[in-house]
């Protein structure tokens, strides 16, 4: 039997679950609009587990359509993220899946990941990995992020890489004097790296990396792309390594 009551809960689910033009109150009398306002009040005081459930349904339908989204701008953006000549490349440069990551060296989640991330590439071993230099968390981060692109530029790819596990694991302040004496360190050619940092080479690699994060919608880091799902911050290695699998079985 229909009721006034079973008709205020399917209301409220498409209220919630559906686009408002399915659910039309204003075909309603003033009289009847009230009955039904407070049949819905009634309805959820008895049942609040409806709510829940449609925003359970509204919550799925959301992630979908983002997935959807994120597919097509990296799609589109495929070219810069994968290829774009200058980011730095690791893991296996043959492996079946990419991987590339947004980050900042002063960020605490980029810290938090840097381990898991390392360990998913080392124990994989198929997996081609990109980082993206993404400086968004003040000037500590841009110098960080114009010294490793100058170390790569002066002393090639492995010392870039040496320099990035060494920032991601630094405590404390960053400046130039500090940069200068982790180049010395390191053993570096530190007047040649400390010239390479103002070059419009490491300028321009900043800015197109901060223009395509603003093209794919990124506004904070970590943030990855596995191929062509992207994962907007931190993910322990466990989410991460079912990413994969479930990339690898989609084949």
């Amino acid at each position: 039997m229909f009721s006034l009551k079973t008709f205020a809960a399917s209301g409220l689910v498409a209220l919630l679950a559906a686009p408002l033009a399915a659910f039309d109150m204003n075909a309603m009398t003033d009289a009847e609009r009230e009955v039904f306002r407070a049949e819905i009040r009634a309805y959820l005081m008895d049942n609040p587990e409806v709510l829940l459930e449609a925003i359970d349904v509204l919550e799925e339908r959301q992630a979908a359509e983002q997935a959807a989204g994120d597919i097509e701008l990296v799609q589109v953006n495929a070219e810069s993220i994968f290829n774009d000549g200058y980011s730095y490349v690791g893991g296996n440069p043959d492996g079946d899946i990419t991987v590339v990551e947004f980050l900042d060296y002063r960020c605490g989640y980029c810290k938090r990941a840097h381990p898991e991330v390392t360990e998913l590439i080392a124990s994989d071993g198929n997996i081609r990995y990109i980082i993206k230099e993404f400086p968004i968390l003040g000037e500590q981060s841009v110098l960080a992020s114009r010294f490793a692109i100058a170390v790569k530029e002066v002393e090639g790819p492995e010392a870039y890489l040496e320099t990035h596990d060494t920032l991601m694991t630094l405590r404390g302040e960053i400046s130039e004097a500090s940069l200068s004496d982790l180049s010395e360190q390191l053993g570096y050619d530190t007047p040649s790296v400390f010239d390479a940092m103002n070059s419009d080479v490491v300028q321009d690699q900043i800015a197109q990396n901060r223009q395509l994060a603003q093209r794919l919608q990124i506004n904070g880091t970590p943030s990855f792309i596995f191929e062509t799902e992207m994962l907007r911050g931190y993910a322990p290695l466990e989410a991460m390594r079912d990413v994969v699998e479930e990339l690898r079985a989609e084949g």
